[in-house]
This record gives structure tokens, sequence and C-alpha cells, in this order.
């Protein structure tokens, strides 16, 4: 399906955001200003920034963390010390302040100790899969979610063939509907799924909508809030963007989570926005996937949208009036778990690392980003090296300039290791998602870059010995019929300028 027409949005900036990027701007001037007035007192100003860049160095040193993160903030704080001082204490933790960490992280234990206990499945999971069971033991140590078995999945690509499932699936809700995503844009995708809403509402269905206050910027009117709540649905924007210079303000909600009647879930990397199904034109053709899930493992996921919606609105859900406990038998087995930035467990990264360090055959990998650290780079090298087919899909037209190049720059190390990198022609490709010897899976919303690794909350779904990873394995393998294969000869013949802003952007990668 083409795309059927240009996006020429334009709705204006939210009040409250203008305000609070002129609040911003506002407080950054004063500071700047109250250090020019210091100019008096310059050597004990400069003996006290000294003193505070030191300590800040001394601290980011010894914790722990990515080394190329770290290195980045060294530099920049060592090179202007006030300046990078204040900037790591507000934006380089990547952490949640402890005040925050505490409410969330007690919203997220009390909706997972709800959950069922795990010990069968993951017993019966390392009898018939002992490899690949440690990934699942993994993930649950780190994420808290079990594994579960009679549960089925159907991965769904492009956008357009996603899109009339999921509206059937809508259209069963009884009891109902609930709905979180980084961008809630209006257009005819939402139009659509909206005229179901505020139908089901009527007949006394329970809506509850959330999204990601920046991701939504510029996508939505003035009146949207207003209307849907009108309409009977319930309405809560994670982490609004406010007056104010906010640590916090730099984590955003990056999931994408629908659950229907305890019966049904939705994850993957789609949104809703007209691109994602390919009723407007950006950067060419949009390439996005998404899984719906039935079976005991909605049940993880109704536990992630129940603690973010707790945590957002301060009002609880009782989560055992809403899980249902219909059976689906079907073969293998589904993890679903979530990430953010509330620990430095780094888990979403963490079962990347760990398909790519167990793979016996093949590793399949689809990003829109490839922003990585030296040791993830050394993970996809050592198994290109070991005989491993190790294949990464990103796209050939970006969605921001400066990412790009940095993707690019790490093709070389990877190319010269034996990694096969592949862009896709046609235009952006947003999915995200693992596959491995045909045997385990992982799609969701995690790209693989610093900000889903460390700053974002994102979610996903792992899957062993289940039709989807082979479902998913026939996708990649359409997606490469439409891709360009770069080469370290192609590579090599890009413009010196071209090679240097390459390296320039990805000294800033941690900052992507």
């Amino acid at each position: 399906m083409k795309p059927k027409v240009k996006n020429k949005r334009g709705i204006p900036l939210p009040t409250h955001i203008l305000y609070s990027i002129i609040s911003l701007l506002v407080q950054i001037l004063v500071f700047v200003i109250a250090l020019y007035g210091l100019d008096e007192h310059y050597f004990w100003v400069n003996l006290i920034s000294r003193i505070l860049s030191f300590a800040t160095v001394f601290y980011i040193i010894n914790k722990s963390g990515k080394s190329s993160y770290k290195i980045l903030w060294i530099i920049f704080i060592l090179v202007a010390p006030i300046f990078g001082v204040v900037s790591y204490a507000l934006l380089g933790g990547g952490r949640v302040m402890p005040h925050v960490k505490k409410r969330m992280y007690k919203c997220q234990k009390k909706y997972i100790e709800k959950l069922p206990d795990d010990t069968e499945a993951h017993e019966s999971l390392r009898y018939s899969e002992g490899l690949n069971s440690r990934q699942a033991d993994y993930l649950t140590l780190e994420s808290g979610y079990p594994l579960y078995k009679n549960s089925s999945s159907e991965f769904l690509a492009p956008g357009e063939v996603f899109f009339p499932r999921f509206l059937e699936e809508l259209e069963k809700a009884q009891k109902y509907i609930f709905i979180e995503f980084f961008i809630l844009a209006e257009g005819k995708m939402w139009s659509a799924i909206y005229e179901i809403l505020e139908r089901k509402a009527r007949e006394g269905v329970e809506i509850k909508v959330m999204f990601d206050d920046f991701g939504s910027i510029k996508r939505q009117s003035k009146s949207f809030i207003k209307r849907l709540r009108r309409r009977g649905i319930q309405v809560a924007v994670f982490n609004k963007i406010r007056p104010s210079i906010d640590v916090f303000m730099n984590n955003r909600n990056h999931r994408k989570i629908v659950v229907i009647d305890g019966k049904v879930a939705v994850t993957g990397g789609l949104n809703i926005g007209d691109e994602y199904i390919n009723e407007i034109d950006r950067f060419g053709y949009w390439m996005d996937c998404a899984v719906i899930i039935k079976g005991d493992a909605v049940k993880s996921f109704l536990a992630m949208f129940c603690s973010t919606w707790e945590f957002t609105t301060k009002r609880a859900i009782d989560i055992k009036s809403h899980i249902s406990e219909e059976k689906v038998l079907e073969k293998g087995f589904m993890l679903p778990y979530a990430d953010g930035p509330l620990e430095n467990k780094n888990h979403a990264e963490g079962i990347y690392m760990q398909i790519i360090n167990s793979a016996q055959r093949y590793v399949y990998i689809v990003t829109p980003y490839l922003i990585i650290d030296n040791s993830m780079k050394q993970a996809l090298r050592l198994a290109a090296k070991s005989g491993i087919d190790v294949r990464i899909i990103t796209p050939h037209i970006p969605d921001k300039w400066y990412v790009h190049p940095v993707t690019q720059y790490n093709y070389y190390d990877l190319l010269e290791a034996g990694v096969r990198i592949y862009e896709y022609t046609p235009g952006f490709i947003h999915s995200k998602f693992f596959v491995s010897d045909d045997k385990v899976a992982t799609v969701g919303t995690i790209n693989m870059d610093y900000r889903s690794f460390i700053m974002h909350f994102e979610c996903g779904v792992w899957m062993c010995d289940n039709k989807t990873v082979y479902d998913i394995k026939e996708h990649f393998n359409t997606l490469l019929l439409q891709c360009e294969e770069m080469t370290l000869r192609k590579m090599k013949k890009s413009t010196i300028l071209t090679r240097l802003k390459r390296a320039i952007l990805h000294f800033f990668a941690p900052f992507m």
C-alpha cells in the first residue's frame, strides 16, 4: 500500500508546553547571567567549580554504567566545569530522582506481586529448551515478570496489515480497553479507533487512555483531552512537560500497550499516527510491526499498564477484577517484560545480549537506530567471528538527520567482523525485533540506542518455541528482498566530509 498524502499537519504547540519552553529558556538565561556576574570573585568561583567538577568526575568513574556514556560526560565536565556539572545533575544520570523512583517502583512491585507464580513454566522450559531457558531466567530475575505457557501470539506487519486486526479486537471488548502509547496523534488512524472507543464507552465499557506528553507534542488539537473525557473516556498524560528544570523530564514513556478484557494484549513498534499505517508520507514507506497476544501472558501487560496508570493518576486499579482466566492452549512460552530508569539493570539491553551470546546458528535483527556501545558491538562481532550468521536491517531513509550517520559509523567495525548489514530502501523501518535459531524472538518498543537502554520506559515480549518465531523469521527474509546490502567497499567510498560527520556525531552518541 502506497502512502496516501504528504504530512501537512500544522497543530500549534500546546500552551503548557510553549510556556514550559519559554520558562526553561529564562531559567537558563538567568543562570548564565549569574555566572558572568561573578567575575569579580573569579578565583573562588574557579576553585569551587574545579572542586565540584573533579568530585563529579570521581563519582562518574566509580558509578556503574556504560564507559562510552561516562567518558563523554567526563570530557564535557572538564572542558566546561560549571555548566557540565549542572547539565550532568539534570540529564546525565539517566535515572529518575529518588522520590519519583520510590513511588514508581512501589506501583510496579504492587502489581507484579499479584501475578501468578512462574516456577512450573520455568521448569518446563528448562526441560525442553535448556540453553534458551537461561534467557527466561534472566528476564524474570531482572524484570520481575513471570514466564507463561498457555499463550498465543500473532505477528503482524506492516501497520496497514495490523490495523484492521486491531480494530477487530477492539470491537470484541465487553468489559474494558486500556491504551498506552508514546505517541497518540489525531488523524485517520485515531478517528477509526475513537469511533469504537466512543461507542464502547456508551455501552458501559471501561476505557482508559494514556500517552506521553512529549511524544504527542503537536499531534493533538487543543480540545482533544476534554472531548475524550466528555465521552466518558478516562485520560492520563504521562510526565507532563512543566516550566522547570526537572531531571524526570528526560525520562519518557516509550511503551506501546493495549489490553482488552484481560484476554488480549498488543505491543510492538507502532504508535497511533497516520504514518504508522502509511496514510501519510513520512520518510518514504513506513515499515513497522506489532504482536497480538492472547492467554495468560496478557496478565503481565495488564500489570504494566496498571502500575503506570497509578503512578500517573495516583488512582489504583483492582487488577484481580480485570484479570481473565480464559486459557489458550498453544505450544511455546512467552515472557512479557518492562524496563525503565528505576534501576541500573538495563534488562531490555540484557536480553538482546543474551540472545546474541546464546545463538548457535543465526541472529537476525531489525532496528531503526544502531547506536550501540562497545560491549554490544563486541558481542555482535564475536558472534559473527564464531560463525554465527548475524544480519541487521536498518533504515535507508532516516527519520533524524543526526542519528543515521551514527548508525552508519557503527557499520565499519561490524562489517569487518563479518556481520551483514542491510538498509531498507523503500523508506523508514521502525520495527524493533530479534529472532534467533528458529527458537527465540523478542518484539517490542526497545531501540538499540542509549535512550531506550538507559532513559526511557520500555516494554517487549520474549517468545520461545512457538509459531510466531517462524513468522518473524519469514518476515525478516521478506524484508531482505527490499534492502540494499552494505559492504566495506561501499562505506569506504563515502566522502571525507561524510566520514568526518559520522565520526563527530558518533562522539555525541550517548546523548541520542
